[in-house]
């Protein structure tokens, strides 16, 4: 009977593997992961010129794991795990304090090369430039990280940029961050990368100065809370267990005459008379509520705008919750995506009649950016 129970541990291995070949083979094969927000592998199409190359195998081993039965179990209890151990932020996100995900800091290699692309542009620029970086989550939000974690060098980065950007304004919005946060107000999402609905208003407040408007008190504002948003740190991170966040519409009553054109990624155009896409509540990434999310060109015109002026906003999708605000200054906006944006943004401002240029990243995307070498 001893000798029984020393086979027990590799009998009930090989049960479990058999069970999981078998599950495999029966259950129905999953397009889309709701949890990760993203496509999942499908299986692979054979020929032998992918098979001699390798390219078969490497994507059939994409298709088992994506397709593995009960794929979020073990995306978890291996994220779950490794916290347990001590090794929190082996995903590149770390599991902070009150519900935070943070991901870890990038590498700034490319940033110092992007900062020179944004001066040349502003150095040639007829029209006055302003450049506005908003700092990583952990740098602003670092008493929620673990006590063990890579540092986020945002103060050295940020005089870095300041002085390599002579021909821009810089709009520096670390130390109103930091006065915010400390106050106890959200600046960034908890399962998201991006800034809140809040964080935009800060940012927007700081830029009022140097762009020239007066910007509006946070009692201008109707503000309505949709619950039940996972943003992409969480669905990178494995940590299922963390809570949702809320997104907010902050929307200005007395103005109610924008219109926003887009021309989207196949080249149609949209019209909207309003900044807020509500469909995308019923998405799994809710963050396309403001102006519908990426797109190569999108354009809001305002009738009732405080000034006659017109706005170029190059940008990432942070600039997405900041422009409604900027919206009821500019009779005109215009958003260009240099990720698929390629016409000449030269022209562009030529063309429009573009009175200023304002150039909004988060630290990461301008420190891993790949097409601002097409600014000009």
């Amino acid at each position: 009977m001893k000798k029984a129970y020393k086979f027990l541990p590799a009998a009930l291995f090989l049960i479990f593997i058999v069970g999981m070949m078998v599950l495999f083979f029966v259950l129905p094969k999953k397009e889309y992961s709701s949890s990760e927000k993203r496509y999942l592998e499908q299986a692979p199409k054979f020929s032998f010129q992918s098979l001699l190359s390798g390219k078969f195998g490497e994507d059939f081993e994409k298709f088992l794991s994506d397709q593995t039965a009960g794929r979020n179990f073990w995306v978890g209890l291996s994220s779950y795990y490794n916290y347990a151990i001590g090794n929190n932020g082996s995903t590149g996100i770390y599991l902070c304090k009150d519900g935070y995900l943070v991901n870890d800091p990038e590498k700034m290699d490319n940033l110092s090369r992007n900062i020179s692309y944004i001066n040349g542009f502003a150095e040639k620029c007829p029209i006055d430039t302003t450049v506005l970086v908003a700092p990583s989550t952990g740098y602003i939000c670092d008493d929620i990280l673990p006590d063990v974690h890579k540092q986020y060098r945002d103060d050295e980065h940020f005089e870095d940029m300041k002085a390599e950007l002579p021909s821009a304004k810089f709009v520096d919005v670390r130390e109103a961050f930091k006065k915010e946060y400390a106050d106890g107000n959200q600046i960034y999402y908890k399962t998201d990368h991006h800034w809140t609905a809040y964080g935009a208003y800060t940012a927007y407040r700081e830029l009022g100065g140097v762009l020239g408007y007066t910007p509006h008190t946070k009692e201008d504002y109707t503000v309505t809370s949709y619950p039940g948003f996972y943003g992409t740190t969480y669905s990178s991170s494995g940590f299922w267990m963390t809570k949702p966040d809320t997104v907010e519409v902050w929307d200005n009553p007395a103005n109610d005459s924008t219109v926003i054109t887009t021309i989207t990624d196949n080249g149609n155009v949209t019209e909207q008379k309003d900044m807020f896409y509500l469909n995308h509540l019923e998405d799994d990434d809710k963050y396309p509520i403001y102006l519908d999310g990426n797109h190569p060109y999108t354009m809001i015109e305002n009738s009732a705008a405080s000034s006659n002026e017109k706005l170029l906003v190059v940008k990432d999708s942070f600039a997405h919750s900041l422009v409604p605000y900027l919206a009821d200054h500019y009779s005109k906006i215009i958003m260009v995506d240099l990720r698929y944006y390629t016409d000449s943004v030269s022209q562009l401002i030529e063309q429009e009649g573009i009175d200023r240029a304002l150039v909004v990243y988060s630290i990461d995307n301008l420190a891993t950016d790949t097409n601002l070498g097409w600014l000009e």
